[in-house]
């Protein structure tokens, strides 16, 4: 699998995936082949029009495949923040003043500011859950215990970008919706790692980035085709009305769109298997899973006693490790883990609320993610590097 990966070739430990994974050189592939090819505006008249449609109705069906959700909800945007502060805007026209949100204090500020920032602009009650700081852990009385009749929206991470945190989503969105209120789910952490079912989750929204699962620089909103149907974003006067369309501005990057078809398709084959894309899917993402918690295991072990991890070492977490050394700066950590060809980079990753709450400087922390192409050597280099740093 590793040998369909072209940047492998270059010899550097990648443990950066969570802000933005290698990318297969089928993906690649797609893309380029894509802007290679005759291909216009949507349209139903000329091949160059009607290939454009068929890679939208494509990588709407693989987003779908890959989230348990509809094809005609699949919302695509220039990134998940991006998406995320369009549908804050658009939601928050329905508040009224003495409303409340609810933001969690482990959510990368994507999830946060643009709620916080909607909140204030309407005259609503921003309300903060907060997570343990020993374990990590958000508990689901920490968002219930919230909820009131006013709650409109809770925001809520699937997995925390900085620690790897899984908290119980199907539990918090009966509780939240017996309230009145929407959940949006960041699942851009959780989504390259583990297996998606967004209608079990409960979720009304939720937000991924296929450039974290492999794919290109892209966002992915997946919500309920009626729901979106209930909401009225702005837009220009002749941009289509209809839903996913009326929440997609200008022309969507079909060459993205191939690639993130193709990321999925890379998923779906990682194990040999038939069937439909979204069983495939579940199969792979099964022995990914178990792949990412070896490696992670391994990982964590080795830099036992000479780091300080932060969260508790549980198997419901993304293959994430956070750790600061002792007497070294992150931000020297980072630089000289570098220099030893492993890239594992230092600082808060936007989590800005998370590392607050962590008791981290500026500097943050030094992030270590594991990918499906991260193996047993890449961990040991990243190990015995940091063995070397340590000062005596």
């Amino acid at each position: 699998m590793r040998a369909h990966f072209p940047a492998l070739q270059e010899g550097v430990a990648h443990f950066d995936g969570p802000g933005g994974s290698q990318v297969p050189d089928v993906v690649a592939d797609a893309v380029a082949n894509t802007l290679r090819s005759g291909i216009s505006n949507r349209g139903s008249v000329t091949a160059s029009e009607l290939r454009a449609e068929f890679v939208v109705a494509t990588a709407r069906q693989a987003a779908a495949d890959l989230l348990g959700a509809q094809p005609a909800g699949i919302i695509f945007g220039r990134s998940m923040t991006q998406l995320t502060y369009d549908l804050s805007r658009t939601l928050a026209k329905q508040w009224r003043a003495g409303d409340e949100v609810i933001v969690t204090k482990l959510d990368h500020d994507a999830n946060v500011r643009p709620w916080v920032q909607a909140a204030e602009a309407h005259d609503v009650r921003v309300r903060w859950a907060e997570f343990d700081r020993t374990t990590g852990e958000l508990p689901v009385s920490a968002v219930t215990s919230l909820l009131t009749e006013r709650t409109r929206v809770v925001a809520v991470t699937a997995a925390s970008n900085l620690l790897g945190t899984r908290p119980a989503i199907a539990r918090i969105t009966p509780r939240a919706h017996e309230a009145g209120a929407l959940v949006y789910v960041d699942g851009v952490h959780l989504t390259p790692h583990a297996w998606v079912d967004v209608e079990a989750m409960g979720a009304d929204f939720y937000a991924c980035s296929p450039y974290k699962f492999l794919g290109p620089h892209l966002g992915i909103v997946a919500a309920r085709p009626a729901l979106l149907e209930s909401l009225r974003p702005d837009k220009l006067l002749p941009a289509s009305n209809a839903v996913p369309e009326r929440f997609e501005y200008g022309t969507l990057p079909y060459e993205l769109l191939a690639g993130t078809t193709a990321a999925i398709d890379f998923l779906a084959d990682l194990t040999p298997g038939t069937g439909p894309r979204r069983t495939r899917l579940a199969q792979s993402m099964q022995v990914l899973e178990q792949h990412e918690s070896a490696m992670l295991k391994r990982l964590e072990a080795g830099l036992s006693g000479v780091t300080r991890l932060y969260g508790s070492p549980r198997r419901d977490r993304t293959p994430t490790a956070l750790f600061t050394v002792d007497g070294v700066p992150s931000a020297t950590v980072y630089k000289e883990l570098a220099v030893r060809g492993v890239n594992a980079p230092a600082g808060t990753f936007y989590a800005l609320e998370c590392a607050r709450h962590l008791g981290l400087a500026e500097g943050g922390a030094v992030r270590a993610g594991i990918a499906p192409y991260t193996d047993e050597s890449d961990v040991d280099r990243l190990i015995t590097a940091i063995h070397d740093l340590k000062p005596s």
